[in-house]
């Protein structure tokens, strides 16, 4: 899936173990495959999928033979738990893969994690919006490690061309094709609301376009009442109007993510439109590319007529990191890794050759010069981020661990109209007290 799967795959792992209790669990055992070890050397953990990241160790470790990383790749669904029982028990390793947010805060507010400055690393090379989910009062806890992945809104242009629609622009554009599609015998929108995941991608971008960003950014910050803010309750209204009009056709609570099932919908011409990150364009690409060539479209999610949110505002994925250990031993080390060899100029051309964008500035004259068949597809992604004034972290990483569990349930009993509106933002707001 070159290099997204993590991040799309991370997110069917919810677990309640939050890292004050795994302070006093010891540690278990590790798995998965790892390069030459040094024992003057440094640790780091990562997933099993980092191809291009792993690459950037195997540069710095021909380098640096006297001092080499030691990298150790896990499986998705045992990553974060093994990281936990390791921080606790003192065997972290120097640099530890993370998705940045609530996740990563714990550990920077338990005294886990050593903030980084722009000398130590050039932080001033990416993207300001990405940063925002490695950054705690004010100070930098990671270095954005691979692609970029917003969420978007994909279409299938002879699907819409066939309906008589146009790609939505608006909240009200999107419920005007809906009606259309949906007459015109295909699904509306495409999703996997079996995952529930996918489906809280729409309540992200929906809060964002009805509140702004202020609106999550209260939540985030702790204020558990914030979940009771009308625009809350406003944004599941306009999901359960999307699900009341028959947005997602009947049978979207059995159809999983994981089992490709929401894609084929897309590209064999079944649903018109897919809401998606931009890990979405490589399964295309890789199950469909004729229709990736010819009938594949895609822009930003709609905007919301008299909303408080900017339309140009994102959400979904900023990136992974890469963050410090404070009990490293081999700091000055680590430093010169993440500086020197992460986001490198041979690293963008890596990600950019496989249809991703890295999060870093200036990449304009690169766009523009690239032979890729992927070159509007990435000058879409990078335009997009560059020009969003908040890229908003999907809410199953910003939030604390423990929250994640009552937070995809609620989102599904919204979507399924078990619960009213307002009770959503009740409930969450008891999740989070």
């Amino acid at each position: 899936m070159r290099g997204f799967r993590n991040i799309r795959a991370r997110r069917v792992v919810a677990t309640a173990v939050t890292v004050a209790a795994a302070i006093g669990l010891a540690a278990c055992g590790t798995s998965g495959p790892s390069t030459t070890t040094s024992a003057k050397g440094l640790t780091m953990w990562a997933l099993n999928d980092q191809t291009i990241l792993k690459e950037s160790v195997d540069a710095y470790n021909k380098d640096h033979p006297d001092e080499k990383i030691t990298l150790r790749l896990y499986a998705n669904d045992d990553y974060k738990q093994k990281l936990r029982v390791a921080f606790g028990a003192n065997q972290a390793p120097d640099i530890f893969f993370n998705w940045g947010g609530g996740a990563l805060d714990d550990y920077v507010k338990a005294g886990k994690v050593d903030a980084l400055t722009a000398a130590q690393v050039k932080t001033d090379r990416f993207t300001p919006s990405v940063m925002q989910s490695a950054t705690f009062d004010g100070k930098v806890y990671g270095v954005p490690a691979n692609g970029l992945a917003p969420v978007v809104l994909y279409y299938n242009k002879k699907v819409l061309k066939n309906a008589g629609v146009e790609p939505p622009k608006t909240y009200d554009e999107l419920m005007t094709a809906v009606g259309k599609l949906k007459g015109d015998g295909v699904i509306p929108l495409s999703l996997a609301a079996n995952s529930k995941w996918p489906t809280l991608m729409y309540l992200e971008y929906l809060l964002d376009r009805t509140g702004g960003s202020r609106a999550f950014a209260k939540i985030a910050s702790g204020d558990a009442t914030a979940w009771t803010d009308p625009t809350v309750t406003k944004a599941n209204q306009y999901l359960q109007d999307l699900a009341k009009a028959g947005a997602f056709g009947n049978n979207a609570s059995s159809v999983n993510y994981d089992q490709g099932a929401s894609t084929a919908l897309l590209y064999t011409g079944k649903a018109g439109m897919e809401v998606m990150g931009t890990w979405e364009y490589a399964n295309l690409v890789k199950a469909a590319p004729d229709f990736v060539k010819k009938d594949l479209g895609y822009v930003a999610f709609p905007a919301l007529t008299g909303g408080a949110g900017n339309a140009k505002s994102i959400v979904g994925n900023p990136s992974n990191f890469l963050s410090l250990n404070a009990s490293s031993g081999h700091k000055s080390a680590a430093i010169t890794y993440l500086k020197k060899y992460v986001l490198d100029d041979s690293q963008v051309d890596a990600y950019l050759a496989t249809g991703s964008v890295p999060p870093v500035n200036g990449l304009e004259s690169k766009l523009a010069a690239t032979k890729s068949p992927d070159k509007a597809w990435l000058t879409f992604v990078y335009d997009l981020v560059q020009n969003a004034p908040s890229f908003q972290l999907s809410w199953d990483q910003a939030l604390p661990s423990d929250q994640a569990d009552p937070l995809l349930t609620n989102v599904d009993k919204s979507f399924l109209r078990q619960i009213k509106p307002e009770q959503f933002g009740a409930n969450m707001s008891k999740a989070g007290s």
